[in-house]
C-alpha cells in the first residue's frame, strides 16, 4: 500500500485538514479567552452600565419578552426626561471580583455609582434577591427611596424582572415622569450584559478558517494545478 503522505494529493489534503483543525482550535481558544475575561472582570456591571441603561446577567433567568419590556420602559423613562441605570444582580458571580458585596444592594449601589461617576452621575437602581439599592451623585436627580416602599421581592430569581419593571415605573412616577409598562413582546432584541463576545469570536474563527482554505488552495501541488489547467 502506498503511503498517502508520499502522494502530493495526499499531502495537500493533510495540510488542508491540519489548517482547518488549527483554525477551529483557535476559534475555541478565542471564545474561551473572551468568556474567561468577562467572568474575571473586577465589576461587570460598571462595564455594561457605562454605555447601557441596563445590566442584566444571563443567570437572572428573565424571559426575553420581559427583558424587552425592561429595555423599552427604561427608554420611555429616558425619553420623558428621567435617566435611570439599573443593575439586576441574581447571584454573587454577577459581581465579578467584588463578591463580598453580595446581598448588600445599597453598599453595592454606592460602590457602583462611584465606578460610573466619570460617565454617569444620575440615579442608579440595584436589585438583588434580598432588596434594593438606590444611589445618585446628581443632587438635581437624587432618586426617591420612598417610591420603593412596600415593594418586596418574593423568593426565586425569575421574579426579579417583574419587580424591576414595577420599581422603574415607581421611581419615574415619583420624579414626575409618568411611564407605562409596555406590553410583553419577544420580537425585538433586548439590551443586556452579555451576547456580543461569542459573536466576535465566531467571526474571528470564520475568518481564520477562510484564510486557511484560501492558503491551502493556493498551495495545491503543482501536479493538481497543471491537471486543472490542461483539462480547461
Amino acid at each position: 500500500m502506498t503511503d498517502s503522505t508520499d502522494n502530493p494529493n495526499g499531502r495537500w489534503r493533510a495540510r488542508l485538514l491540519a489548517q482547518v483543525v488549527a483554525s477551529t482550535v483557535i476559534l475555541a481558544l478565542a471564545a474561551g479567552s473572551f468568556a474567561t475575561t468577562a467572568r474575571a472582570d473586577g465589576d461587570p456591571g460598571s462595564d455594561v452600565l457605562a454605555t447601557q441603561p441596563l445590566f442584566l446577567p444571563q443567570d437572572a433567568g428573565i424571559p426575553l419578552a420581559e427583558q424587552n419590556q425592561l429595555t423599552a420602559l427604561l427608554g420611555a423613562a429616558a425619553s420623558s426626561g428621567y435617566q435611570l441605570r439599573v443593575a439586576i444582580i441574581a447571584s454573587s458571580t454577577d459581581l465579578g471580583s467584588v463578591t463580598e458585596l453580595w446581598r448588600e444592594p445599597q453598599t453595592y449601589a454606592r460602590f457602583l455609582i462611584q465606578e460610573l461617576s466619570l460617565v454617569y452621575r444620575g440615579p442608579l437602581l440595584v436589585i438583588m434577591p434580598n432588596g434594593f439599592g438606590l444611589e445618585s451623585l446628581n443632587p438635581v436627580a437624587p432618586g426617591n427611596p420612598s417610591a420603593l416602599a412596600g415593594l418586596t421581592i418574593p423568593a426565586g430569581g425569575a421574579v426579579l424582572g417583574t419587580v424591576a419593571l414595577t420599581a422603574i415605573q415607581r421611581l419615574a412616577d415619583a420624579s414626575g415622569h409618568s411611564v407605562q409598562i409596555p406590553p410583553a413582546t419577544a420580537s425585538t432584541s433586548a439590551s443586556g450584559g452579555v451576547g456580543t463576545i461569542p459573536l466576535i469570536a465566531l467571526f474571528i474563527g470564520a475568518a481564520l478558517i477562510a484564510v486557511a482554505w484560501t492558503a491551502s488552495l493556493r498551495a495545491r501541488p503543482p501536479r493538481l494545478r497543471r491537471g486543472k489547467a490542461s483539462s480547461a
